[in-house]
């Protein structure tokens, strides 16, 4: 059995430099099992945003080390970094970021197609899969920009799923939504954790979502408070 933890932070700390330095993150350790639904909480300043986008690689001015599936991400160019998001992080975000020209299969297919490890017919039928798996096969052609608000949040989660990625991580994923479209949307993270065992990291100001996570880390001032 693989004990490898999906994601281990070791002594991350970090520093804004503006208008004056000011430690935003203050020596976090912490590991992520794989297949867990994990929810970073706290006050807005508290860090968690800062935290999201260094354990996402996104960041990388900061102290510490950062693993992935046993993988040390510290230290490796900004290129390395931008192949291994697109190929082991999925991202959902609070805006959900869809290409408006593109139908909705299109905005699944394309992290796929970036990758260009599965021909063009694979990857389409992949896409097909997670539509349907969401309850959007039916809109597939599509333009992205016809669909609800709560129906492209969905489509994002699909296209964060193409490329069987390690973890999914969520920036307030929620945020734009009302209670109906967010109770959705947090039983299809529940049932990719539970069913699937996909490891999930959000960001969440929704204490509802998060107490019903698998696991919350609340931080204040740059430290975990529970």
């Amino acid at each position: 059995m693989n004990t490898t933890p999906a994601l281990k932070a070791i002594h991350i700390t970090k520093y804004f430099y503006e208008p004056e330095r000011f430690q935003v993150l203050k020596d976090l350790s912490f590991e992520v099992r794989k297949g867990e639904f994990l929810s970073l909480t706290g006050k807005s300043g508290s860090g968690k945003s800062t935290l999201l986008y260094v354990l996402s690689t996104m960041d990388t001015d900061y102290e510490g080390e950062l693993l992935i599936g046993g993988e040390k991400l510290t230290g490796k160019t900004q290129n390395q970094l931008a192949a291994f998001r697109n190929e082991h992080i999925g991202f959902v975000f609070q805006f959900h970021y869809l290409l408006p020209e593109f139908n909705v299969l299109d905005n699944v297919m394309l992290p796929a197609l970036k990758l260009k490890k599965k021909s063009r017919a694979e990857i389409k039928e992949k896409a097909y899969g997670h539509l349907k798996l969401l309850g959007l096969e039916d809109q597939a052609l599509k333009p992205a920009n016809k669909l609800s608000g709560g129906q492209q949040q969905r489509v994002a989660i699909a296209r964060a799923l193409i490329n069987d990625p390690s973890i999914i991580m969520g920036d307030e994923p929620t945020g734009n939504l009302d209670s109906r479209n967010t109770s959705i949307v947090f039983d299809i993270f529940r049932s990719l954790s539970h069913s699937q065992g996909q490891t999930i990291i959000t960001v969440t100001h929704d204490e509802d979502f998060a107490r019903n996570s698998d696991r919350i880390i609340d931080m204040s001032d740059g430290v975990i408070t529970g």
